[in-house]
């Protein structure tokens, strides 16, 4: 399994967005600017985190983004699993129940079903606040990451 540089951009902008939460909605320029990534791009993943509710949006000269819930309700995996889709490390086990015409006869299965188990209960298991938190840049006071 490799992250894709929009799931690594897309936590970068969340771990962002909850740095600097407020009241105000943050423009995309500001992000862009302190994350080093184009506004273009970030459009691209705002919209998929727009479509399943991960972010509120206006519109305008006052408008941005900000996080729909609090840092600590969501979790690293529901956010890669936004940009990157099903995170099963083989096709077999993207879809349950499992399609595989081998699965009932497959010597690995059981060692890619454990593989899968243990990443998702990984990635579910942190919260966007925990890596607020451990940020380099929140534990020195610069807010730049």
């Amino acid at each position: 399994m490799k992250i894709s540089t929009r799931g690594r951009y897309a936590l970068r902008f969340m771990i962002d967005l909850a740095q600097h939460d407020s009241t105000e909605y943050i423009s995309l320029k500001d992000i862009s600017e302190r994350q080093g990534v184009s506004v273009k791009y970030l459009e691209q993943i705002t919209s998929l985190l727009s479509k399943f509710g991960l972010l509120q949006s206006v519109r305008g000269p006052q408008g941005g983004y900000k996080l729909a819930k609090s840092a600590d309700k969501y979790t690293v995996g529901e956010i890669l699993r936004v940009t990157e889709g099903n995170l099963a490390p083989v096709a077999c086990l993207e879809n349950t129940p499992n399609q595989c015409p081998r699965a009932k006869n497959c010597d690995t299965l059981a060692f890619w079903s454990e593989f899968n188990d243990l990443v998702n209960n990984f990635l579910d298991s942190k919260k966007l606040d925990d890596l607020v938190k451990s940020a380099p840049s929140h534990q020195n006071g610069d807010w730049c990451i």
